[in-house]
């Protein structure tokens, strides 16, 4: 947000402040939602490279297209274990999930 714009929110009463402040999240709880948020980013890229459907890459894993749309979709039930599951699945490789991993920002200190 623009400085200027966080300023004038601030004179009129507002708080600002980031997701993480709003949810009370830890930074652990924040590092594990960018984690699962990247994980499932790179789920969709890959697929979609690899030319798959949602219903391929499901039969792939033995689960259905709709939990590999909410794995897309960051969906907060989808553990950790099923997105790397996913990725190998769609034919991601331990260090393409290690480089997506590794290539966020850093999360900013609550």
């Amino acid at each position: 947000m623009e400085r200027s714009k966080r300023k004038r929110l601030e004179r009129a009463g507002w708080r600002v402040g980031s997701a993480s402040t709003f949810l009370g999240l830890t930074l652990i709880e924040e590092h594990l939602v960018d984690m699962k948020l990247t994980l499932g980013a790179r789920l969709r890229k890959v697929r979609e490279q690899g030319h798959l459907t949602q219903t391929e890459l499901a039969k792939r894993m033995g689960s259905s297209q709709s939990r590999v749309a909410k794995m897309e979709a960051g969906d907060p039930a989808v553990s950790l274990d099923l997105l790397v599951q996913g990725l190998l699945a769609a034919g991601a490789t331990r260090r393409d999930i290690a480089a997506a991993l590794a290539s966020r920002k850093k999360v900013a200190s609550a």
